[in-house]
């Protein structure tokens, strides 16, 4: 494996990197248990990477705690492994002090819902620009099985013996309602869809949050077979797709129509024809809204992304840079580094100077110094 500092001696100023998959990935040995969905993430994230073009030493990789926090540990790129619920808080200081680099989190449903979860909303509503992939398997998997924030009503686990009675959080409805620019879901076993879903979320100026259907193979087994399993996958996933109408079904066609201020689930061909069907918008935060608490036996799982922002906020399209100037945050005066450093001890709080009193692991790119940001590996 090329480390980091012999790749920039070899790479002449201003050259695009050409990176395969292999090359973001660490000498670390992975211990997620066998068939755990944590896997595929893993192999999509470093395929949409290695795909950029952007130098692995620009890249950081923050996680809390919990079985996704071991994701840094196997990326070969810079990285913290911080403390529970706090990873946004880090990430936050992270990129106002180098804005330069890009920075994504790494949470689980437990990590970011529980503890986490104040630090969670204020990233969103600040709109700072990180992506956010929460796993979520509906259950706390490292410490052996208990419920979750996402866990369902009545969810029997090692700590709620009789059945759990709060009723879970629903994330991206969370993610929306907190401000979130960019929500989006997906599905750790259909690979080509969460190599997409990554896609767009790098390409999004702002707060992305990716919400990670992830079963959990040894604690909650089947978590979300209902939407996920072969036989039934293509009658109950409805893939969203900007501009398209919401259809779906392969052996039987039904389609999302608006019924008063509620959507409905209609069957294609029954006096329902698809251009009846509502078109998906994923600049319109009421759709969002209304897909994101579909229920219902018939109800589809939404996948995709939810709400994307307006088009001036996504990287690469025509256009962008000159509207993003029009943004009121892009005519504040330029801060001096030293500004940046005191914003970013102000935002992340209390969250350093407990990390200081605890086992805080870092972790960088094998071999390289390019970045401050970390100093040792584990």
């Amino acid at each position: 494996m090329s480390t980091v500092p012999d790749v920039i001696a070899r790479r002449p100023a201003g050259e695009i990197p050409e990176y395969t998959k292999k090359d973001f990935a660490s000498d670390q040995t992975i211990r997620w248990c066998p068939g755990c969905g944590d896997y595929s993430i893993l192999s999509q994230v470093q395929t949409v990477f290695a795909g950029l073009g952007i130098p692995r030493e620009q890249f950081v990789v923050i996680s809390g705690i919990g079985c996704s926090g071991r994701f840094p540990y196997y990326m070969n790129t810079y990285g913290f492994h911080t403390i529970h619920g706090r990873a946004p808080a880090f990430a936050t200081g992270l990129k106002a002090t180098r804005p330069d680099l890009h920075v994504w989190v790494i949470s689980g449903d437990g990590d970011s819902l529980s503890i986490g979860g104040n630090h969670l909303i204020h990233a969103m509503r600040r709109n700072v620009d990180i992506k956010l992939l929460m796993f979520n398997n509906r259950i706390y998997g490292l410490t052996k099985g208990q419920y979750s924030p996402t866990s369902e009503v009545g969810k029997r686990t090692k700590s709620t013996p009789m059945g759990s009675i709060d009723a879970p959080f629903n994330p991206p409805a969370l993610a929306l309602g907190a401000g979130a620019s960019f929500v989006a879901r997906s599905i750790a076993v259909i690979p080509r869809h969460l190599r997409a879903t990554v896609q767009r979320a790098h390409e999004h100026t702002g707060m992305a949050y990716v919400e990670v259907y992830q079963n959990c193979n040894i604690f909650n087994d089947g978590a979300f077979a209902e939407f996920t399993d072969k036989s039934v996958r293509s009658d109950r996933i409805l893939e969203l797709r900007h501009g398209e109408p919401l259809v779906w079904g392969k052996t039987e066609r039904k389609g999302l129509v608006l019924d008063g201020l509620l959507l409905k689930v209609a069957t294609l061909g029954d006096g329902v024809a698809e251009s009846d069907c509502l078109v998906h918008d994923e600049t319109d935060p009421t759709l969002a809204s209304l897909l994101v608490r579909l229920e219902g036996p018939d109800a589809p799982l939404p996948i995709g992304v939810l709400q994307g922002g307006p088009p001036h906020l996504r990287r690469g399209l025509p256009g962008a840079d000159q509207q993003g100037a029009q943004d009121p945050r892009q005519r504040r005066p330029p801060q001096a580094p030293e500004c940046r450093r005191h914003l970013a001890h102000r935002l992340i709080g209390c969250a350093t100077s407990s990390a200081r009193s605890r086992s805080f692991r870092r972790r960088r790119p094998v071999g390289s110094a390019a970045c401050s940001a970390t100093s040792t590996t584990p």
